[in-house]
């Protein structure tokens, strides 16, 4: 036990003091080698053929759909059509980004490019009409979260991944966590603006003229809507698996934004591919550094450690589910949520599994968990990046922040932790799993 305390004590030093996170993993597979005399020699090898899945060709072509329909003016079409619906009323422009961040979210797969895309289009907007700007940039950094959850989702194609288990089954784990995040950001953001009188509203229409309206706005969205249909329609069923709904979504993206939309040039398109191989080359190079640590960790039986550890405090499944869950919001405070679901996956899912959670359920626990400790503080990588966007500084943010942590993400969290009826019906329901 020792020396995975020492290594994880290098582990959080480098991380804390600035280390680039993959190198932050090396440092601590270092640690576990020499203290217990492994030899180094299997463990790149072992790393390559593990990062050598199709599967994994997903995550570059995910990352460049989004890039593209970020830029493409995809996402600014969808928040239009359903600003029409909810955007008129006291707190309304709140709700109308956090369905717009659902639907983009199923559309790029990704939580940072649905904060850039959709806080770029709605938090301009916002503050003109007297929002105050902390409270906009902690939703938006929430909301943005749900692209981890709405699949097709970066993150949970990973855990499929590392788990062994069925990507389909785990993207439908994740829709009513999401479905349920969706609700809960947009009524506590209407509580909590209800009395703010700053805030200026459009007037309504009469019923005709908002018909009208939203037909005009939805013939001219038509190619963004289609997006998600595509890609979810092609996923669910069965036409296409998520590589190729991956390449699919990149192959729609390029002729809408350039030719239907018109937000793409040549030289957005450029930038757009430069950005989206330097993500993918971190990420794989990150993939790379978790699979050679999560190695080590398994052969110093680090499930089992941790197994006993948690049972030595109490032998209650209640009790040890809710420490498990702890651990992994701290493990997702300390780093991005890649990083955390390729760490977290390996030495906890064997865990669960005894606990009597099945790896689908699972899913949902692990994304709700690190969806919710990428913006809990101190580190919360996407509230910093939402206060980047939205200019406000994380004080202004907390409140805000603090009021989704503790009636949104908590109680999903609990009820995907304890009802797996919850997390399994859709599952179920539509691949027939127990």
């Amino acid at each position: 036990m020792h020396i995975i305390l020492f290594a994880f004590i290098a582990l959080v030093t480098t991380l804390l003091i600035g280390v680039p996170i993959p190198f932050a993993f090396f440092a601590s597979s270092i640690v576990v080698v020499i203290l217990g005399g492994y030899d180094p020699s299997f463990l790149l090898p072992y790393g390559y053929a593990q990062a050598s899945s199709i599967i994994l060709v997903a995550i570059p072509l995910f990352i460049l759909a989004g890039g593209l329909m970020e830029r493409g003016g995809i996402g600014e079409r969808l928040v239009e059509v359903v600003e029409v619906l909810v955007g008129r009323v006291r707190g309304g422009l709140g709700a109308v980004m956090v369905i717009s961040c659902a639907i983009f979210g199923a559309i790029s797969g990704s939580g940072f490019a649905t904060v850039s895309c959709i806080g770029s289009i709605m938090l301009p907007r916002m503050y003109r009409a007297g929002y105050p700007r902390g409270h906009c940039s902690a939703l938006i950094a929430s909301a943005g979260v749900l692209g981890l959850l709405i699949p097709p989702s970066l993150t949970m194609i990973l855990y499929a991944w590392v788990g062994g288990t069925s990507v389909l089954a785990s993207f439908l784990a994740t829709v009513t966590p999401g479905v349920t995040l969706v609700i809960l950001f947009s009524i506590i953001n209407l509580i909590l603006l209800r009395n703010n009188k700053e805030i200026t509203v459009t007037e309504n229409y009469d019923f005709l003229t908002t018909l009208k309206v939203f037909n005009k706005k939805a013939i001219s969205a038509t190619p963004a809507i289609i997006a998600p249909a595509i890609i979810l329609g092609g996923i669910y069923g069965g036409v296409m698996t998520p590589t190729e709904a991956a390449a699919m979504s990149c192959l729609y993206a390029i002729p809408v934004g350039f030719f239907i939309y018109k937000g793409l040039t040549w030289r957005e398109f450029y930038d757009t591919l430069l950005n989206s191989v330097n993500t993918a080359g971190v990420i794989l190079i990150m993939l790379l550094s978790v699979m050679v640590l999560s190695r080590l960790y398994i052969m110093e039986n680090v499930p089992q450690q941790l197994m006993a550890l948690f049972s030595a405090v109490s032998d209650n499944p209640i009790v040890i589910l809710l420490m498990l869950n702890v651990f992994m919001v701290l493990i997702g405070m300390l780093m991005d949520d890649i990083s955390a679901i390729l760490l977290c996956t390996p030495i906890l899912l064997p865990i669960v599994t005894q606990l009597g959670v099945t790896p689908v359920q699972f899913a949902a626990i692990i994304g709700v968990n690190l969806g919710m400790g990428c913006i809990t503080p101190p580190c919360a990588p996407f509230l910093y990046l939402a206060g980047r966007i939205g200019g406000a500084p994380v004080n202004e943010m907390l409140k805000t922040t603090f009021a989704l942590i503790f009636f949104a993400w908590i109680p999903t969290l609990l009820l995907a932790t304890f009802v797996p009826g919850f997390s399994l019906w859709l599952p179920r329901l539509v691949l027939g799993i127990q």
